[in-house]
């Protein structure tokens, strides 16, 4: 069997691998953006709250109502700290997996490369076979000829 012919089975292996890289670089990319969506909404629910509270303070208003958005305001700064962290921790994962898929098809691309330059091989090393039989094949004709 030819040397190409095997090595379509370890291309076959990087094919997968890489495909299968290529799913969990995008599971990843969705989870970050998922978590980067969160952020954005909590923000957006912080900075609308805040507003309310400004719109709403045009008159008198009771201190322990004050102190109570205000201690809301900061639960809500530490709950989007903890959610920026979850979006760091997902874009790291996602940054990992994107390098693995780059590693992944970079294999197989050098495979399928190598793949080639071997059916080169053969064939050069093929067409030198025939060409010797048919240079024997002249030879003997020519020899025949000359008796």
């Amino acid at each position: 069997m030819l040397r190409s012919r095997r090595l379509e089975v370890v291309l076959s292996l990087e094919e997968r691998k890489e495909q299968e890289a290529l799913e969990r670089m995008g599971e990843a990319r969705k989870l970050a953006e998922q978590q980067r969506e969160q952020v954005q909404n909590l923000n957006r629910y912080q900075q609308e709250y805040r507003d309310q509270i400004r719109n709403s303070q045009q008159g008198v208003v009771q201190v322990s109502r004050l102190q109570a958005w205000q201690a809301f305001i900061a639960q809500l700064d530490q709950v989007i700290r903890q959610q920026q962290k979850q979006l760091d921790q997902a874009e790291k994962v996602f940054e990992a997996r994107k390098q693995e898929w780059q590693q992944a098809w970079e294999r197989r691309r050098g495979m399928e490369k190598y793949i080639e330059t071997c059916r080169q091989q053969e064939q050069k090393e093929q067409d030198l076979r025939e060409q010797k039989l048919s240079d024997e094949a002249a030879g003997r004709a020519f020899n025949r000829r000359r008796r």
